[in-house]
C-alpha cells in the first residue's frame, strides 16, 4: 500500500509541476543559468514559465522594485545589465539611493558563481576588495558611470 501511496504522490507533484501550480526558484536542470536562484517567496514564478519569461518576469520584478535584486543568487548578465541600468538611473536622480543598490550588484559578485554581465567588472570589484563598503560602492558607481554604453539594455 505504501507504494502505491508514493506513487500517486509522485504523479500528482508531477501534474501539479506540468500544470503550472507549483512556483519554482530556479531554472530547470540543464539550463545555462542553473545555478541561478531566486526567493519564491519574492517571485511568484510558475513551473510551467519558459526560461526566456522567466528571466523576463525577474527582470520586471527588480525594475519596479529594485531592492528585490537582493533575493536573487548568481543572477544572468541580463538581470545585472538590468539592475545596472536602474542604478545608474538612480545615480542621477536619487544618489543615496544608488549606493544601496550599487552595494546589492557588489554583493552579487561575492559569489565566483555570477557570471559576469560584461568583462572587466569582475576585476574592477577585486581591486576594491578589503576596502571599507562605502569605497567599493564609490568604484562601483563609477565604473558604472564610465561604461554605460556597455550595460545599456
Amino acid at each position: 500500500m505504501p507504494n502505491l501511496i508514493d506513487n500517486l504522490a509522485q504523479a500528482i507533484s508531477w501534474a501539479s509541476r506540468k500544470l503550472g501550480l507549483e512556483t519554482i526558484d530556479a531554472f530547470p536542470p540543464g539550463h545555462p543559468h542553473a545555478r541561478t536562484r531566486w526567493n519564491r517567496a519574492y517571485f511568484d514564478i510558475p513551473s510551467d514559465m519558459a526560461p526566456d519569461d522567466i528571466e523576463r518576469t525577474l527582470c520586471e520584478a527588480f525594475a519596479n522594485t529594485p531592492t528585490v535584486f537582493a533575493h536573487i543568487a548568481h543572477p544572468t548578465p541580463r538581470m545585472q545589465r538590468t539592475f545596472a541600468a536602474i542604478v545608474e538611473s538612480h545615480m542621477r536622480k536619487h544618489p543615496a539611493h544608488a549606493a544601496t543598490l550599487g552595494a546589492l550588484l557588489i554583493a552579487a559578485y561575492d559569489s565566483r558563481h555570477t557570471i559576469e554581465m560584461v568583462p572587466g567588472l569582475r576585476e574592477a570589484l577585486a581591486r576594491t576588495d578589503g576596502l571599507d563598503p562605502v569605497v567599493r560602492v564609490q568604484a562601483l558607481l563609477a565604473w558604472l558611470s564610465d561604461n554605460t554604453a556597455v550595460i545599456d539594455v
